[in-house]
């Protein structure tokens, strides 16, 4: 079945305004879709599963997606999931900026579309939301020009302030949640250990158990499990990898194990839910 289309009439309060907020107080579960608009998310609180293309994200407090207008997409297993959307059109982007560079997938050049988004950058990212929701209930004759001025605006303080979720975050975020969820990026096919991981970075582990879970909704063991079973579904459908090495790629050294905890998250063994859902095989290169 063809993902639906979301139109832009049903989002935008002005259409001529190049820009618009779409907040999702909480994100529920959403069917497929595609739109005639583009859109940034911002996760705001909360977790859940963002399926993009096919591929499917475990997403928290911090994530941000950078979706094109013909990219399809959904939410499901949704836990107090709480967004941010910006939606916005391309074509009536007027001010001398780089697009390209600041809004990843713009080009025709392929761009990663996942980034994570620093707590500071977070906070420079909502004022400025805020003032551009503000704006786009305006109609004066200088409305439209305000709203992309804000746009471009947000767009330069998300480039300044994200990174990639592998990557170490700011110096200043050492020993913090989002320096964790980088560790945990790295330790897909490798044990993580957390106590390790407070002693290099200085921090009490029980105290940064509280911060994840107040910020995420979720365990430490349980998000990283999460990631893994998403990373094995990539894999499962994309590449010809044998179970017992897809197994070993996602950090689970008994591949009867991963197939349980497989099932268990997926509702269905890695072999069926292959079967079911198989593209063609790509080499991995990232």
């Amino acid at each position: 079945m063809a993902p639906f289309i979301l139109r832009k009439a049903d989002f935008f309060p002005n259409c001529t305004f190049p820009a618009a907020v779409a907040e999702r107080y909480p994100q529920d579960v959403f069917a497929e879709h595609s739109h005639e608009f583009n859109e940034l998310v911002i996760v705001l609180r909360g977790n859940g599963l963002h399926v993009l293309n096919g591929r499917p994200w475990r997403i928290t407090r911090g994530d941000l997606f950078y979706i094109r207008a013909q990219d399809r997409h959904s939410y499901t297993s949704v836990d107090n999931l709480v967004l941010q959307n910006i939606i916005y059109c391309p074509h009536m982007l007027t001010l001398p900026a780089d697009w390209a560079q600041l809004l990843p997938g713009l080009s025709e050049a392929p761009g990663r579309p996942d980034w994570r988004l620093t707590a500071r950058g977070m906070a420079e990212a909502r004022g400025l939301i805020t003032r551009l929701g503000q704006e786009t209930s305006h109609g004066d004759a200088w409305g439209a020009l305000m709203v992309e001025s804000l746009f471009l605006q947000l767009a330069i303080a998300l480039y300044r302030h994200r990174y990639i979720p592998t990557q170490a975050p700011e110096p200043e975020e050492r020993g913090s949640v989002e320096a964790l969820i980088a560790a945990l990026a790295n330790s897909l096919d490798k044990p993580f250990d957390l106590d390790s991981f407070c002693a290099r970075h200085h921090c009490a582990g029980r105290t940064l158990r509280q911060q994840f879970r107040q910020q995420t909704g979720m365990t430490i063991p349980g998000y990283l499990r999460q990631v893994r079973i998403c990373h094995a579904q990539y894999l499962l459908r994309h590449t010809a990898l044998l179970i017992s090495e897809v197994a070993t790629r996602c950090g689970f050294e008994d591949s009867n194990y991963f197939s349980v905890v497989f099932t268990r998250e997926t509702g269905e063994p890695p072999r069926q839910w292959r079967q079911s859902r198989s593209a063609s095989p790509l080499s991995l290169t990232d």
